[in-house]
């Protein structure tokens, strides 16, 4: 069994390798050649952690396995560690032995970011200049590195219920080079692509905060009960998601499901998009939501290309298992 520790994940998966790992996953899912499994996700009773299992296997890929975790909440106040804790592992689909253990902390918000910025790729205007995003935690930045390499944006715009953690997102602002503006949640009006990136469980973006055309990707409803956009929003917009079953449970379309406004049948997956079999966007004015629930597949495909890198690299710790 080959084992890449979390402090090698850095040196070996970039945001472009993670980016066409999700794409292609994407892909499979929609064309039946990969697929999910149920969503383990747990209250422990102990530290007020949520810990849980997703897996899944591509047989296009010859992917199987899983990521355990979940979210600690007083791991930075306490220990100095990232809240969300967790790891991947990889068998061999011949014989089930097991084939890699992977450090999955900074490859899940890898994933994440990757999700969002093919989402973009395949579906936000072709001359979309502002992007705004709703969230600037950990994850926050991540997901603005990788959205701005999908298009040439031009400004970028933000708000957060904390205001004081703003300098997240304008950091990586600065670094590309692009203005930054904080704005109020009636501004983002005139974001052309909106990233929603928070843990909240009531809505902060409304219908009427989004203009027509706009591309809005959805990224922290992962949970039931949680919920980042208003519900009328997805009534007005073609609907996108990794995973439909997940969307219409623990998604942001398990809100607008809940009150009539949609049905099951609404909501497309991306993957569908990419294959070429759904047209995706189909007017400038129309907008455009992307549901990233987070798939165990999204991160058992970037699991599998780090641990390629680590043997090409000679960094993979081989054991006896």
């Amino acid at each position: 069994m080959l084992i890449v520790p979390e402090r090698e994940i850095a040196d070996l998966m970039t945001r472009q390798a993670a980016f066409d790992a999700v794409e292609r996953v994407f892909a499979a899912m929609a064309s039946g050649d990969a697929y999910n499994f149920p969503v383990v996700r747990e209250a422990i009773g102990h530290e007020d952690a949520l810990y849980g299992f997703k897996g899944g296997f591509d047989r296009a890929g010859l992917t199987l396995g899983l990521k355990a975790g979940g979210y600690w909440p007083n791991n930075l106040e306490k220990r100095g560690l990232i809240n969300h804790q967790s790891t991947v592992f990889l068998f061999d689909p011949d014989t089930g032995k097991p084939s890699a253990m992977v450090g999955g902390n900074l490859l899940t918000a890898l994933r994440t970011a990757a999700a969002s910025s093919v989402s973009i790729k395949h579906l936000a205007r072709a001359d979309a200049k502002v992007i705004g995003m709703i969230g600037a935690g950990h994850q926050a930045a991540f997901q603005l590195r990788a959205a701005l390499e999908q298009r040439d944006f031009e400004k970028v715009i933000g708000w957060n219920y904390h205001p004081e953690m703003l300098p997240n997102i304008e950091k990586v602002a600065n670094e590309a080079g692009v203005p930054f503006e904080a704005v109020e949640l009636d501004g983002m009006t005139e974001a052309d692509v909106i990233i929603s990136i928070t843990s909240a469980f009531a809505p902060s973006l409304m219908a009427d905060h989004v203009s027509p055309g706009t591309h809005v990707a959805c990224m922290g409803t992962d949970t039931k009960g949680k919920q980042e956009v208003e519900a009328a929003l997805l009534a007005k917009a073609g609907v996108f998601t990794d995973e439909v079953a997940q969307s219409i449970t623990i998604g942001e379309a398990q809100h607008a499901m809940a009150q009539g406004l949609i049905k099951e049948g609404d909501v497309a997956q991306l993957g569908a998009v990419i294959n070429g079999t759904n047209p995706g966007r189909t007017s400038d004015d129309q907008i455009t939501l992307f549901d990233g629930t987070g798939v165990g597949l999204q991160d058992l495909a970037v699991a599998a290309s780090v641990v390629e890198l680590a043997v090409q690299k000679g960094i993979a710790i081989e054991v006896d298992f």
